[in-house]
């Protein structure tokens, strides 16, 4: 029996994949356990990105993150961008970047097991990326004209999805009411010389006022801009150099 909120077209691929194994799966569905593991891949902006519990399941905000940042690229008459993307994880930010603009694209995480399956998702999508295990803290942002990334910014205290217990928590919270992350990359990139012409990043929906207060403190060279999802939420925030 297909259980609730489980459109016709996914229990129609579970059936297809897990036919000997159907009440298996719907005890794992009851117990939260995330859809996108079980069919093994999303799409992502016009790609096919595998995913399992190794990488943080791609959401919606971020194909939008994507499409914005293309579009901001795009007025900055930049022949072919260096794009440095800060904990790539399941890579789809980078893969969507190399297969719809002409750029060079390099994705750096933590987590070798996130950065096999990002190249796992490369070959699949037919791209050629530059992969590095490395802490986003210690990758030198220098010669990139762009910075990307969707870090991890949910608070510990924060209550979330169950599902997302499945997911790794190293991708999800972050310190300091899961604003660590940006302070720190924004302090980096105030001592670093040949600094990005573009920032973006993904953010929690009440962050913003916070991250500007970071950028005012140390960066006085970029314009700051927050944009909304299709929520209406804040949800994007673009340093833009002076």
């Amino acid at each position: 029996m297909k259980p609730k909120n489980i459109t016709e077209l996914d229990w129609n691929l579970l059936k297809k994949k897990y036919p000997n194994n159907l009440e298996k799966i719907i005890a794992k569905l009851n117990e939260n356990y995330p859809i996108q593991y079980l069919i093994g891949d999303v799409e992502f902006y016009n790609s096919i990105i595998k995913v399992d519990e190794r990488v943080l399941i791609p959401r919606p905000e971020t194909e939008f993150l994507v499409e914005k940042t293309i579009n901001r690229i795009k007025t900055l008459s930049i022949k072919k961008p260096s794009i440095l993307e800060l904990g790539t994880g399941s890579g789809c930010i980078a893969i969507a970047f190399k297969k719809n603009i002409d750029c060079e694209v390099t994705g750096i995480d933590i987590s070798l097991d996130a950065l096999t399956l990002a190249k796992e998702n490369a070959l699949l999508n037919q791209v050629d990326l530059e992969f590095h295990q490395k802490d986003m803290l210690e990758e030198s942002y220098e010669h990139y004209d762009i910075l990307i990334t969707n870090p991890p910014y949910v608070s510990i205290e924060e209550q979330v999805g169950l599902e997302t217990k499945y997911e790794p928590q190293n991708a999800i919270f972050a310190k300091n009411n899961g604003l660590y992350f940006y302070e720190e990359i924004i302090k980096r990139l105030s001592i670093t010389k040949n600094s990005p012409k573009l920032v973006a990043f993904e953010i929690g929906y009440q962050q913003g006022k916070h991250i500007k207060e970071y950028k005012d403190k140390y960066l006085s060279t970029y314009y700051f801009e927050l944009e909304k999802d299709l929520a209406g939420k804040n949800r994007y925030v673009f340093l833009t150099k002076k």
